[in-house]
């Protein structure tokens, strides 16, 4: 039987998601405590990656077993066994063609900025000094649904065949000293997010205008965007799955 996975992870001891061959990674971690369970490898199948420092509260990911399990007392061995950083919070059985990567239809990410020093938020939020104009960068933001080409956010050594993106939603939210930029899409390129932040910021900043952000995506030129922000403020918060592919 098929199951999916909700897990959420503090990035900051991890190269990403993904596991990689000299680096841990959160999927290593999560793939070594099945195997301690169950005596065996089981094999996790990601909703895609996060990158090196990248949190997340809504990563989603499958696994196989041969008979049912019981959801409530996998998790707790799950969570007794998993570093403090990272926690299981949900299991749900799914059709056994369900596929937490190749199923999803639309993926949340959050960016965390705070303008004082807080040391407190020094692993999960930018600190940002300047008080950047909010109204600009959301009429900017606005622009990005209406294309779907985003090479000029993508890093330019990745293995895609194209840079096609549908995005949702895209928007800067003010909470006290905090700016969180939400965006959702079907998917994303690797980098995206973290560029298009950097380049937005640009323009609440003066350093570009709007219409200088049109012509970055026009460009499809990752030299002619803004630099990524760093990777600590970003979070995956949620990935959603058509309702009928869960049997509970």
């Amino acid at each position: 039987m098929r199951y999916f996975f909700q897990v959420s992870y503090h990035g900051r001891n991890y190269h990403g998601w993904q596991i990689q061959k000299n680096a841990v990674s959160v999927q290593q971690v999560i793939n070594e405590a099945f195997s301690t369970i169950f005596g065996k490898p089981v094999t996790t199948v990601g909703s895609g990656r996060t990158d090196t420092g990248v949190h997340a509260t809504g990563q989603v990911f499958h696994a196989d077993f041969e008979d049912p399990i019981d959801k409530t007392d996998l998790r707790f061995k799950l969570n007794s066994l998993l570093p403090a950083d990272i926690s299981i919070d949900a299991v749900r059985p799914v059709k056994n063609d369900a596929s937490a990567r190749f199923d999803a239809l639309l993926r949340g990410y959050e960016y965390h900025m705070h303008r004082q020093k807080n040391p407190f938020l020094h692993y999960t939020s930018y600190y940002f000094r300047s008080d950047p104009d909010l109204a600009a960068m959301n009429q900017a933001a606005g622009v990005l649904r209406q294309y779907n080409d985003f090479e000029s956010f993508s890093r330019v050594k990745t293995e895609v065949n194209h840079f096609e993106c549908l995005i949702e939603h895209a928007e800067w939210v003010r909470q006290g000293d905090s700016l969180i930029f939400h965006i959702a899409a079907n998917r994303f390129l690797r980098g995206m997010v973290r560029a298009v932040a950097g380049t937005l910021l640009d323009v609440g900043t003066g350093r570009i205008s709007q219409d200088d952000f049109v012509r970055i995506i026009e460009a499809k030129d990752r030299q002619k965007a803004g630099r990524s922000v760093p990777a600590h403020g970003l979070f995956l918060t949620k990935v959603s799955y058509p309702p009928n592919l869960y049997l509970s």
